[in-house]
């Protein structure tokens, strides 16, 4: 085989390779386009793509005095802003712990934490919910929170990140006189902040678009977030209105896609920093 036909075979395959991409990107950015078409017609255009129709913002003001959204959405912002602060502080001090000291049961420990990431969330809804009532918290921002506080993807990820910095650092620390915590907090976190961004940015969407959790352990305005807000205003009660509900849709993902357009840059590199090596 010569190196002419192996460039053209190799071309090929690239070729074929881009087309694959952008016809997956394209199906997957199909029902967004929709969504945004939808939003900014008036109803009787929701299914008609004229390039002639007007466009209109009413279906936002519709959608947003329709149900109590600025309500959804301080829940939300509250929600993941507690299980994400949360969740920095204990990965933190697990995956320090994992990668640094020494201790009984360390690999069982941590084999165990293993373990969780094979462990759907759906499957300890029912004793979620056991644990969240014999709390007496149920229908609060907290009972949402509270069973994502430790992640044991978390606790991986920086564990894995916190085994790659010298020991020669964490030693020049402690001669200085830092306390173990001091060395963690002034030598290993710097050293880790992509990781905290690329895993703050997976929380933060996760928590953002969770739906069955809180849509199972709440059941009032107060403590909503914008996910099951959303479906209480789409559901059939409501009347089927898809410029409505596409508007009432944007609303909810907005600030996920304003913040992904704004910092794409800094989440592609981030991610790619907190490779795993």
């Amino acid at each position: 085989m010569t190196a002419s036909s192996i460039r053209t075979g190799n071309g090929g395959l690239r070729v074929l390779e881009t087309a694959a991409a952008w016809l997956l990107g394209i199906l997957w950015v199909l029902p967004l386009l929709y969504a945004f078409w939808a939003a900014f017609h008036p109803a009787e255009y929701s299914t008609s793509f004229s390039l002639t129709a007007p466009w209109t913002l009413a279906n936002f003001v519709k959608a947003w005095h329709a149900a109590p959204f600025a309500r959804y959405f301080v829940n939300t912002v509250a929600l993941v802003t507690m299980v994400l602060a949360a969740q920095l502080v204990l990965v933190t001090l697990a995956a320090y712990a994992f990668a640094r000291f020494e201790f009984p049961g360390r690999n069982v420990a941590f084999a165990l934490v293993l373990m969780q990431l094979m462990v759907m969330p759906d499957v300890l809804i029912v004793e979620n919910y056991r644990t969240m009532a014999a709390l007496g918290i149920k229908d609060t921002i907290l009972s949402i929170g509270l069973p994502y506080m430790a992640s044991a993807f978390g606790i991986f990820l920086l564990r894995q990140t916190f085994k790659t910095v010298p020991r020669e650092l964490d030693e020049a620390a402690r001669v200085e006189g830092c306390s173990p915590l001091m060395t963690l907090w002034k030598v290993y976190v710097p050293l880790a902040r992509p990781t905290y961004l690329a895993y703050a940015l997976v929380s933060v969407s996760y928590h953002w678009n969770n739906f069955l959790w809180p849509l199972i352990i709440t059941n009032s305005v107060e403590s909503r977030p914008v996910t099951v807000g959303l479906q209480v205003f789409s559901s059939t009660d409501q009347g089927i209105d898809w410029s409505i509900i596409s508007a009432a849709t944007l609303l909810s993902t907005g600030p996920l896609l304003l913040a992904f357009l704004l910092f794409q840059r800094q989440f592609v590199q981030s991610f790619m920093r907190a490779g795993i090596r």
